[in-house]
Protein backbone atom coordinates (compact mmCIF):
# COMPACT_ATOMS: atom_id res chain seq x y z
CA UNK A 1 0.00 0.00 0.00
CA UNK A 2 1.50 3.34 -0.95
CA UNK A 3 1.71 6.25 1.49
CA UNK A 4 -0.99 8.34 -0.24
CA UNK A 5 -3.56 5.53 -0.15
CA UNK A 6 -2.79 4.79 3.53
CA UNK A 7 -3.24 8.45 4.42
CA UNK A 8 -6.62 8.54 2.65
CA UNK A 9 -7.87 5.44 4.50
CA UNK A 10 -6.72 6.90 7.84
CA UNK A 11 -8.57 10.13 7.13
CA UNK A 12 -11.80 8.27 6.27
CA UNK A 13 -11.49 6.19 9.43
CA UNK A 14 -11.07 9.34 11.51
CA UNK A 15 -14.18 10.93 9.95
CA UNK A 16 -16.22 7.77 10.56
CA UNK A 17 -15.04 7.53 14.17
CA UNK A 18 -15.76 11.20 14.82
CA UNK A 19 -19.19 10.97 13.20
CA UNK A 20 -20.19 7.89 15.18
CA UNK A 21 -19.22 9.61 18.44
CA UNK A 22 -21.28 12.72 17.66
CA UNK A 23 -24.96 12.61 18.63
CA UNK A 24 -27.00 14.20 15.86
CA UNK A 25 -30.22 15.70 17.13
CA UNK A 26 -32.92 16.47 14.60
CA UNK A 27 -35.73 18.74 15.71
CA UNK A 28 -38.99 19.70 14.05
CA UNK A 29 -38.02 23.21 12.97
CA UNK A 30 -38.38 25.57 10.07
CA UNK A 31 -36.98 29.12 9.93
CA UNK A 32 -39.37 32.02 10.55
CA UNK A 33 -40.76 33.74 7.48
CA UNK A 34 -38.69 36.74 6.47
CA UNK A 35 -41.33 38.24 4.19
CA UNK A 36 -44.59 38.97 5.95
CA UNK A 37 -47.81 37.72 4.45
CA UNK A 38 -50.68 40.15 4.28
CA UNK A 39 -53.75 39.01 6.20
CA UNK A 40 -56.73 38.46 3.91
CA UNK A 41 -60.31 39.30 4.97
CA UNK A 42 -62.30 36.82 7.03
CA UNK A 43 -65.69 35.47 5.94
CA UNK A 44 -68.25 37.51 7.94
CA UNK A 45 -70.26 34.31 8.50
CA UNK A 46 -67.50 32.96 10.73
CA UNK A 47 -68.17 33.66 14.39
CA UNK A 48 -64.78 35.06 15.33
CA UNK A 49 -63.74 37.45 18.09
CA UNK A 50 -63.44 40.92 16.59
CA UNK A 51 -60.18 42.78 17.28
CA UNK A 52 -59.42 46.43 16.55
CA UNK A 53 -55.76 47.49 16.54
CA UNK A 54 -55.49 51.21 17.28
CA UNK A 55 -52.30 52.60 15.77
CA UNK A 56 -51.21 55.49 13.57
CA UNK A 57 -48.21 56.93 15.38
CA UNK A 58 -45.30 55.51 17.31
CA UNK A 59 -41.74 56.18 18.37
CA UNK A 60 -38.83 56.02 15.97
CA UNK A 61 -37.61 52.63 17.29
CA UNK A 62 -40.77 50.77 16.30
CA UNK A 63 -41.78 49.28 12.97
CA UNK A 64 -45.40 49.74 13.93
CA UNK A 65 -46.91 49.24 10.48
CA UNK A 66 -45.02 45.95 10.03
CA UNK A 67 -45.94 44.82 13.54
CA UNK A 68 -49.62 45.61 12.92
CA UNK A 69 -49.56 43.42 9.85
CA UNK A 70 -47.75 40.62 11.65
CA UNK A 71 -50.16 40.71 14.60
CA UNK A 72 -53.14 40.68 12.29
CA UNK A 73 -51.83 37.70 10.32
CA UNK A 74 -50.78 35.83 13.47
CA UNK A 75 -54.20 36.28 15.06
CA UNK A 76 -56.29 35.52 12.00
CA UNK A 77 -54.30 32.35 11.29
CA UNK A 78 -55.59 30.87 14.56
CA UNK A 79 -59.14 30.88 13.21
CA UNK A 80 -60.24 32.62 16.42
CA UNK A 81 -59.93 36.32 15.51
CA UNK A 82 -61.07 38.76 12.85
CA UNK A 83 -58.73 41.75 12.99
CA UNK A 84 -58.97 45.32 11.70
CA UNK A 85 -56.45 48.16 12.00
CA UNK A 86 -57.17 51.87 12.32
CA UNK A 87 -54.48 54.53 12.00
CA UNK A 88 -56.84 57.37 12.90
CA UNK A 89 -58.49 57.28 16.31
CA UNK A 90 -58.36 61.04 16.87
CA UNK A 91 -62.15 61.33 16.83
CA UNK A 92 -62.96 57.76 17.89
CA UNK A 93 -66.39 57.06 19.37
CA UNK A 94 -67.92 54.52 21.72
CA UNK A 95 -70.20 53.30 18.94
CA UNK A 96 -67.16 52.58 16.80
CA UNK A 97 -65.45 50.57 19.56
CA UNK A 98 -68.55 48.60 20.50
CA UNK A 99 -68.36 46.79 17.17
CA UNK A 100 -65.32 44.92 18.59
CA UNK A 101 -64.73 42.42 21.37
CA UNK A 102 -61.27 43.73 22.18
CA UNK A 103 -59.10 46.74 21.36
CA UNK A 104 -55.32 46.39 21.03
CA UNK A 105 -53.25 49.54 21.53
CA UNK A 106 -50.10 49.73 19.41
CA UNK A 107 -49.68 53.47 19.72
CA UNK A 108 -47.26 55.98 21.16
CA UNK A 109 -47.91 59.70 21.06
CA UNK A 110 -44.27 60.77 20.74
CA UNK A 111 -41.44 60.27 18.22
CA UNK A 112 -39.15 59.82 21.24
CA UNK A 113 -40.70 59.07 24.59
CA UNK A 114 -38.74 61.93 26.20
CA UNK A 115 -40.12 64.50 23.71
CA UNK A 116 -42.26 67.32 25.08
CA UNK A 117 -44.53 67.43 22.02
CA UNK A 118 -46.95 64.58 21.37
CA UNK A 119 -49.96 63.72 19.25
CA UNK A 120 -52.96 62.94 21.45
CA UNK A 121 -56.45 61.81 20.56
CA UNK A 122 -59.39 64.08 21.21
CA UNK A 123 -61.04 64.16 24.64
CA UNK A 124 -63.99 62.41 23.01
CA UNK A 125 -61.79 59.54 21.83
CA UNK A 126 -60.16 59.06 25.24
CA UNK A 127 -63.58 59.03 26.91
CA UNK A 128 -64.82 56.51 24.34
CA UNK A 129 -61.92 54.18 25.14
CA UNK A 130 -62.44 54.43 28.91
CA UNK A 131 -66.21 53.93 28.61
CA UNK A 132 -65.77 50.99 26.24
CA UNK A 133 -63.60 49.09 28.71
CA UNK A 134 -65.62 50.15 31.78
CA UNK A 135 -68.76 48.78 30.15
CA UNK A 136 -67.19 45.38 29.51
CA UNK A 137 -64.94 45.71 26.48
CA UNK A 138 -61.53 44.03 26.38
CA UNK A 139 -58.22 45.85 26.10
CA UNK A 140 -54.70 44.73 25.21
CA UNK A 141 -52.03 47.30 26.09
CA UNK A 142 -49.04 46.33 23.96
CA UNK A 143 -45.36 47.35 24.25
CA UNK A 144 -45.18 51.02 23.22
CA UNK A 145 -48.53 51.68 24.97
CA UNK A 146 -46.49 52.19 28.16
CA UNK A 147 -44.13 54.82 26.74
CA UNK A 148 -46.70 57.61 26.89
CA UNK A 149 -49.68 58.66 29.01
CA UNK A 150 -47.58 59.44 32.06
CA UNK A 151 -49.31 62.84 32.19
CA UNK A 152 -52.83 61.35 31.72
CA UNK A 153 -53.99 59.87 35.06
CA UNK A 154 -56.93 57.89 33.71
CA UNK A 155 -54.84 56.35 30.93
CA UNK A 156 -52.21 55.28 33.50
CA UNK A 157 -54.94 53.68 35.57
CA UNK A 158 -56.37 51.92 32.49
CA UNK A 159 -53.14 50.19 31.44
CA UNK A 160 -51.60 49.88 34.92
CA UNK A 161 -48.15 51.43 34.49
CA UNK A 162 -46.10 53.82 32.37
CA UNK A 163 -42.48 54.59 31.61
CA UNK A 164 -41.27 57.89 33.04
CA UNK A 165 -38.08 59.65 31.87
CA UNK A 166 -35.26 59.78 34.43
CA UNK A 167 -36.86 57.05 36.60
CA UNK A 168 -37.78 54.25 34.20
CA UNK A 169 -35.35 52.74 31.73
CA UNK A 170 -34.87 50.00 29.19
CA UNK A 171 -32.35 47.56 30.57
CA UNK A 172 -29.56 47.06 28.00
CA UNK A 173 -29.84 43.32 27.21
CA UNK A 174 -31.62 42.72 23.90
CA UNK A 175 -32.39 39.11 24.80
CA UNK A 176 -33.50 38.02 28.26
CA UNK A 177 -35.51 35.33 30.03
CA UNK A 178 -39.06 36.14 31.10
CA UNK A 179 -40.23 34.41 34.28
CA UNK A 180 -43.84 33.23 34.20
CA UNK A 181 -44.58 33.73 37.89
CA UNK A 182 -48.22 32.64 37.75
CA UNK A 183 -48.81 29.51 35.69
CA UNK A 184 -52.28 28.89 37.11
CA UNK A 185 -53.86 31.81 35.26
CA UNK A 186 -55.89 30.82 32.16
CA UNK A 187 -53.52 32.82 29.94
CA UNK A 188 -50.30 31.19 31.18
CA UNK A 189 -51.53 27.75 32.27
CA UNK A 190 -49.48 25.05 30.58
CA UNK A 191 -46.57 27.36 29.74
CA UNK A 192 -42.99 26.65 30.74
CA UNK A 193 -41.65 28.59 33.70
CA UNK A 194 -39.18 30.63 31.64
CA UNK A 195 -39.48 31.83 28.07
CA UNK A 196 -37.01 34.00 26.16
CA UNK A 197 -37.59 37.15 24.19
CA UNK A 198 -35.20 38.53 21.56
CA UNK A 199 -34.42 41.99 20.20
CA UNK A 200 -36.71 43.29 22.91
CA UNK A 201 -36.92 45.90 25.66
CA UNK A 202 -36.95 45.07 29.35
CA UNK A 203 -39.00 47.90 30.82
CA UNK A 204 -37.54 48.59 34.22
CA UNK A 205 -38.69 50.68 37.18
CA UNK A 206 -41.99 51.64 35.62
CA UNK A 207 -44.41 53.89 37.45
CA UNK A 208 -47.19 51.55 38.57
CA UNK A 209 -50.54 53.25 39.05
CA UNK A 210 -51.65 52.86 42.69
CA UNK A 211 -55.32 52.61 41.72
CA UNK A 212 -54.82 49.88 39.14
CA UNK A 213 -55.31 46.51 40.83
CA UNK A 214 -52.96 44.51 38.64
CA UNK A 215 -52.19 40.81 38.82
CA UNK A 216 -48.65 40.07 37.62
CA UNK A 217 -48.19 37.07 35.31
CA UNK A 218 -44.54 37.50 34.27
CA UNK A 219 -41.44 39.38 35.37
CA UNK A 220 -37.88 39.98 34.17
CA UNK A 221 -34.78 40.37 36.32
CA UNK A 222 -32.81 43.59 35.98
CA UNK A 223 -29.24 42.55 36.79
CA UNK A 224 -26.52 45.14 37.35
CA UNK A 225 -24.02 42.72 35.79
CA UNK A 226 -25.86 42.94 32.46
CA UNK A 227 -25.03 46.65 32.21
CA UNK A 228 -21.34 45.86 31.66
CA UNK A 229 -20.46 47.17 28.18
CA UNK A 230 -19.05 43.79 27.17
CA UNK A 231 -22.56 42.34 27.56
CA UNK A 232 -24.72 45.38 26.83
CA UNK A 233 -23.07 46.11 23.49
CA UNK A 234 -22.80 49.46 21.69
CA UNK A 235 -26.47 50.53 21.78
CA UNK A 236 -25.98 52.58 24.97
CA UNK A 237 -22.92 54.75 25.71
CA UNK A 238 -20.53 53.29 28.27
CA UNK A 239 -20.57 56.56 30.22
CA UNK A 240 -24.29 56.13 30.98
CA UNK A 241 -23.71 53.02 33.07
CA UNK A 242 -20.52 53.58 35.05
CA UNK A 243 -20.32 51.81 38.45
CA UNK A 244 -21.11 55.01 40.37
CA UNK A 245 -24.22 55.64 38.25
CA UNK A 246 -25.41 52.05 38.61
CA UNK A 247 -25.28 52.38 42.39
CA UNK A 248 -27.93 55.11 42.45
CA UNK A 249 -30.28 53.63 39.85
CA UNK A 250 -33.60 52.48 41.27
CA UNK A 251 -34.81 48.94 40.73
CA UNK A 252 -31.39 47.41 40.18
CA UNK A 253 -30.93 43.66 40.79
CA UNK A 254 -34.68 43.21 41.16
CA UNK A 255 -37.59 41.60 39.33
CA UNK A 256 -39.89 43.89 37.34
CA UNK A 257 -43.43 43.21 36.02
CA UNK A 258 -43.60 42.66 32.27
CA UNK A 259 -47.03 41.05 31.81
CA UNK A 260 -50.14 41.52 33.93
CA UNK A 261 -53.93 41.55 33.95
CA UNK A 262 -56.36 43.94 35.59
CA UNK A 263 -60.05 44.75 35.77
CA UNK A 264 -61.25 48.19 34.72
CA UNK A 265 -64.92 48.55 35.51
CA UNK A 266 -66.56 45.53 33.89
CA UNK A 267 -63.76 45.17 31.35
CA UNK A 268 -60.65 43.01 31.23
CA UNK A 269 -57.18 44.47 30.56
CA UNK A 270 -54.18 42.44 29.41
CA UNK A 271 -50.93 44.43 29.58
CA UNK A 272 -47.75 43.16 27.93
CA UNK A 273 -44.62 45.30 27.77
CA UNK A 274 -42.80 42.82 25.51
CA UNK A 275 -42.88 42.68 21.71
CA UNK A 276 -40.57 45.38 20.41
CA UNK A 277 -40.72 44.31 16.76
CA UNK A 278 -41.33 41.55 14.24
CA UNK A 279 -38.20 39.71 15.43
CA UNK A 280 -39.51 39.17 18.96
CA UNK A 281 -42.93 38.24 17.58
CA UNK A 282 -41.45 35.27 15.72
CA UNK A 283 -40.93 33.32 18.95
CA UNK A 284 -43.44 30.94 20.49
CA UNK A 285 -43.38 32.27 24.02
CA UNK A 286 -44.37 35.78 23.06
CA UNK A 287 -46.84 34.55 20.44
CA UNK A 288 -48.53 32.38 23.07
CA UNK A 289 -48.90 35.30 25.48
CA UNK A 290 -50.23 37.62 22.78
CA UNK A 291 -52.78 35.16 21.41
CA UNK A 292 -54.06 33.80 24.70
CA UNK A 293 -53.99 37.22 26.40
CA UNK A 294 -56.01 38.77 23.59
CA UNK A 295 -58.53 35.93 23.67
CA UNK A 296 -58.91 36.31 27.45
CA UNK A 297 -59.39 40.08 27.22
CA UNK A 298 -61.99 39.62 24.49
CA UNK A 299 -64.00 36.78 26.00
CA UNK A 300 -62.92 36.02 29.57
CA UNK A 301 -61.92 32.50 28.53
CA UNK A 302 -58.91 30.88 26.86
CA UNK A 303 -59.29 28.11 24.29
CA UNK A 304 -56.19 28.62 22.16
CA UNK A 305 -53.36 26.14 22.86
CA UNK A 306 -49.92 26.92 24.21
CA UNK A 307 -47.57 26.80 21.22
CA UNK A 308 -45.19 23.84 21.20
CA UNK A 309 -41.94 25.61 22.13
CA UNK A 310 -43.66 27.49 24.96
CA UNK A 311 -45.16 24.39 26.60
CA UNK A 312 -44.29 23.20 30.05
CA UNK A 313 -42.04 20.13 30.09
CA UNK A 314 -40.61 17.75 32.70
CA UNK A 315 -37.32 18.91 34.20
CA UNK A 316 -36.66 15.89 36.42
Amino acid sequence: MNAGKALKIAALTLVATTASAQVIVTVNYRPPETVQRVAIPVDPAEKRLKVLIISGQNSYEHDWTGVNNMLRTLMQDTGRFDVRVTEDFDQGTLEMLKAYDVVLLNYSSRWNYADASQHLWSDQAFKALYDYVRQGGGLVAYHSSFTWGRDIPEYRKLIGAVMTPHDSRRSPPGAFPVHIVDRTNPITQGMREYIWTYNDDMYTNMQMDPEAKIHVLATAHNSSASYAPELAGPKYPVAAYTPDKLKVMKGMDADHPQVWTADYGKGRVFSITLGHDEVSLHFAGLQTLMLRGTEWAASGAVTLPVLEEAKDFPTH
